[in-house]
């Protein structure tokens, strides 16, 4: 029989039936109000949450969706099939569906994003992400559900100068890229860059770092003055085009306006973007590389150079400076970040072997104060058995299609877990890879 309650918290409610059903079969409806703090003015929505087992000691199911009153006699498994809600095993891995983010660079592929421009969803059929964190925040987000570990993909254009990302810094945002492609029109010899913090050997010969932030500010600020001279250029052709203001504008499109410009401008913007980039570095980049970005510390991915991002939930920048028109915000923040920029590049921590057998190794490949993410590689077919974490996991495949508790899982797809869940992995390949992050609370 089907136990109907209205309740702020329908994880609550769970336990508590957990607690004195131990094993036995069940059925719970909670009805309760979900605040869409994403969108403007927060508004409240009526969800449902359902929770049952069918037989003794197996597992719990759960279904989230719009509120909606059960028929006669039905149970939760009966009402969540009617409504046609996506039903969730609390015991397996729980597939994560991506929203594609555009960006004047490209863009970025939300896994387990929560902003207004965009929510992931997960199930199959799916919901949006925010529910069932709502439902089930202690056992998904470690019991802050607005503060789940983001995972994208950033997705560069392959053409230089419109591919390349802002170059910013974050001062509390930690992140760690994974490079899973490197185009071959953009890098035919396969090896991409990132711009990666400050050119050291023009650092030392300035004398002191007083005069080299001296010059580099000189050098951003003649860039700015010539960048905003293009922008007003292309905003006429913006508003002509039809684009709205904050509308990214294909790389083509832009192309085109450029040969439109004054030989004179076009010349001097791309002979000032020069000199400001000389004062930063580029790093190397190949497939399978990592790198891990700390704080204080600015950078730009480049064109063409596709990775996964693991970061911590925290939406803020300081933009020193970018090759296009900035259209989230009317300003860069050069003087801002090089208050508190870290000048030294920082060093990349070796890698720590957690585990290893004859078929795959597990590794750490970022320690960060908020979260770690580990990365488990096949050398060969073979399984391995992801034991229960004490929080949440996030885990991705890349490299090669992977099973996860037998289920296929497909390269790039990602998939939620929940505190305690076990799974086991089989890659029938070698080279397929699964990398997971997990909350250090």
């Amino acid at each position: 029989m089907l136990q109907v309650v209205d309740h702020p918290s329908p994880e609550t409610c769970l336990d508590q039936l957990l607690a004195v059903r131990d094993q036995t079969p069940f059925s719970l409806a909670v009805r309760f109000r979900h605040c869409q703090y994403y969108l403007p003015g927060e508004p409240e929505l009526p969800l449902l949450a359902l929770f049952w087992r069918e037989t003794g000691g197996g597992p719990v199911y759960a279904a989230v969706g719009k509120k909606a009153e059960p028929g006669e006699g039905e149970g939760a498994r009966q009402l969540a099939e009617r409504l046609q809600f996506p039903v969730f095993d609390l015991g397996a891995p729980l597939p994560l569906q991506p929203v594609s983010v555009p960006k004047p660079w490209g863009r970025e592929i939300w896994y387990s994003g929560i902003e207004q421009r965009g929510q992931s969803g997960v199930g199959e059929p799916q919901i949006p992400l925010p529910w069932l964190l709502a439902a089930l925040p202690r056992r998904f987000a470690a019991g802050d559900e607005r503060g789940i570990n983001l995972l994208k993909i950033l997705d560069p254009l392959p053409d230089e100068v419109y591919g390349d990302l802002y170059f910013e810094m974050h001062e509390e945002k930690r992140e760690i890229y994974i490079v899973t492609r490197v185009d071959p029109r953009a890098w035919p010899d396969g090896q991409g860059a990132i711009r990666f913090g400050f050119n050291q050997r023009k650092r030392r010969g300035m004398g002191s770092d007083e005069a080299f932030l001296a010059a580099y500010r000189e050098a951003v600020a003649e860039y700015r003055r010539v960048r905003e001279e293009v922008d007003r250029r292309f905003d006429v052709l913006r508003e002509r085009g039809g684009y709205g203001a904050s509308e990214p504008v294909p790389a083509e499109r832009l192309k085109a306006w450029a040969d439109q410009l004054p030989r004179e401008l076009h010349e001097e913007e791309e002979r000032l973007r020069a000199a400001m980039d000389s004062f930063t570095a580029l790093r190397p980049l190949e497939v399978g590389d990592v790198i891990s970005v700390p704080t204080h510390t600015p950078h730009s991915l480049q064109h063409g150079v596709r990775t996964v991002e693991f970061q911590t939930p925290v939406y803020e920048r300081k933009i020193l400076s970018f090759a296009q028109k900035v259209l989230t915000q009317e300003h860069w923040d050069t003087e801002e970040a090089l208050a508190k920029v870290q000048l030294d590049t920082p060093e990349q921590a070796p890698f720590l072997e957690l585990e290893s057998g004859d078929h795959f190794v597990r590794e750490r490949i970022v320690d960060f104060d908020d979260f770690t993410v580990d990365r488990i590689r096949f050398s060969a077919p073979g399984s391995y058995r992801l034991i229960s974490g004490e929080s949440y996991r996030i885990a991705m495949v890349v490299g090669d299609k992977l099973a996860l508790d037998k289920r296929q899982a497909e390269v790039e797809s990602a998939w939620l877990l929940a505190s305690g869940v076990t799974m086991d992995v089989v890659s029938a390949v070698a080279g397929a890879a699964l990398l997971v992050a997990e909350p250090k609370r």
